[in-house]
C-alpha cells in the first residue's frame, strides 16, 4: 500500500502524521509539496529524513493538480498494491486509513471513501459544505453519498490511468472523481470513519467562492446552456403563436430549434459526449427525452395557459422550470451516462 498526501503549507501535523503511519508498518509515503515555498521546506526535509518520497511543485497548483502528480509518479514504480489518499493536516487516523486499505484490497474495481458522519461539534462551513454538495451529487447522479468531500480515498493500482485523465486542477477534481466513476465503470463504496476537526478546521484552504464554483461548474454550465436555449424557446414561441395563433404548433416549431442547439451545447460543454460513436449512442436518447419533455410542456402550458387563463410567458416561465430538473437529472442519468469514459495513459 502506498500512501499519498498532497500537502500545502503544512505544520507539525504532517509529520505526525507520518510517523504514526510508521508506527503501524506503513513505510511507502508520497507527499506532494504543492508549492509551499522556503518558510515550509523544514516540514519536507523532516518528512524525507523519515523516509518519504517528496515530489515538489515550484508553484501552488491546487489540490487536483498535487493528487495527480502522485498518481503519474505511482504509476512509474509499476506497483502492483492500491494506493490511498489522505489529508496533512491529521483529520484522518492511521487506523482509518489502514481500514480503507485493506477495503481496496477486497474490492476490486472500487473507488472506497472514509465517509465522515458528521456527529458532534462540526464548523458550520464544513457542514453546510457537506450537505450542499451531497444534495448537488445525488441530484446530478440519481444516487446518495454520506461525505463526497472526503479527502480520505482508496484506489486499487489499475486506476491510475483513469485517475490521470479526470480533468480538474484543484478541489473539484474530486467532484469530478465521482461524477465520472460510474460512467468509467467503477463502483462507490463507503467506509465509516472518525470526523476529526482541529482547531475549527482553520487548516482548510478551500476557497470557500472559488471552489465552490469549480466544484458545482457541471451544474452551473447546464444552468448556462438552458438559459441560452430557453432564451431562444421563449422568442421562436411568441414569434410562432403571434404569427400562426396555434399553441401546439408554436411550442413544437420553438422546441424543435431550441432543443438542437441544446443537444449540441451539451453534448460538447457540459457532458463532454464527443465523436461518433458518442453521437450515435446519445442523440437518439436526448431526442426521445425531447418528446417527453415536449409532451409535457404542451400539457403544462395548456393547462395554465387555455385552462387556467394564464398569460402565455408567465406560463411558459412555469413549465420551464418544473422540466428543468427533470431534464438535467435524465441527460445526466441516461442520456451521457457512459460519456467521458476514456483512459489516456498520462496525466
Amino acid at each position: 500500500m502506498t500512501v499519498l498526501i498532497p500537502s500545502y503549507e503544512p505544520d507539525v501535523r504532517l509529520l505526525g502524521l507520518v510517523r504514526q503511519l510508521i508506527d503501524v508498518n506503513t513505510r511507502d509515503i508520497v507527499i506532494v509539496d504543492d508549492g509551499s515555498g522556503d518558510n515550509y521546506k523544514s516540514i519536507f526535509t523532516a518528512a524525507e529524513q523519515l523516509g518519504c518520497t517528496i515530489l515538489t511543485h515550484e508553484r501552488n497548483m491546487g489540490k487536483g493538480r498535487s493528487l495527480k502528480t502522485g498518481f503519474q509518479y505511482i504509476k512509474m514504480l509499476r506497483r502492483k498494491d492500491g494506493v490511498i489518499c489522505a489529508d496533512s493536516d491529521g483529520q484522518h487516523l492511521p487506523s482509518d486509513i489502514m481500514r480503507i486499505a485493506d477495503a481496496v484490497d477486497r474490492l476490486p474495481q472500487h473507488i472506497v471513501l472514509g465517509s465522515r458522519q458528521f456527529t458532534g461539534e462540526v464548523p458550520l462551513r464544513s457542514r453546510f459544505g457537506n450537505t450542499a454538495t451531497r444534495q448537488i451529487y445525488k441530484f446530478t447522479t440519481g444516487s446518495a453519498i454520506q461525505d463526497t468531500q472526503t479527502g480520505l480515498r482508496g484506489f486499487s493500482n489499475d486506476m491510475l490511468d483513469w485517475l490521470c485523465s479526470i480533468p480538474g486542477e484543484r478541489f473539484e477534481y474530486e467532484m469530478n472523481m465521482l461524477l465520472k466513476a460510474r460512467a468509467a465503470g467503477y463502483h462507490l463504496t463507503e467506509i465509516p470513519i472518525e470526523t476529526v476537526y482541529l482547531e475549527e478546521n482553520k487548516s482548510s484552504h478551500f476557497r470557500p467562492l472559488a471552489d465552490s464554483i469549480a466544484v458545482y461548474l457541471p451544474i452551473i454550465k447546464f444552468s448556462g446552456a438552458s438559459l441560452i436555449c430557453a432564451l431562444l424557446d421563449y422568442g421562436l414561441l411568441l414569434l410562432i403563436h403571434m404569427l400562426m395563433a396555434n399553441l401546439l404548433l408554436a411550442v413544437v416549431g420553438a422546441r424543435a430549434c431550441s432543443s438542437l442547439v441544446n443537444y449540441a451545447m451539451n453534448r460538447q460543454f457540459v457532458f463532454t459526449d464527443n465523436g461518433p460513436s458518442e453521437v450515435r449512442r446519445s442523440m437518439p436518447k436526448y431526442f426521445a427525452l425531447v418528446l417527453l419533455i415536449l409532451t409535457l410542456n404542451y400539457g403544462l402550458m395548456y393547462g395554465l395557459n387555455e385552462l387556467a387563463h394564464i398569460p402565455l410567458l408567465i406560463s411558459k416561465l412555469l413549465t420551464e422550470g418544473v422540466l428543468f430538473l427533470l431534464s438535467y437529472w435524465s441527460q445526466r442519468k441516461f442520456v451521457y451516462h457512459h460519456a467521458a469514459s476514456k483512459k489516456p495513459a498520462d496525466c
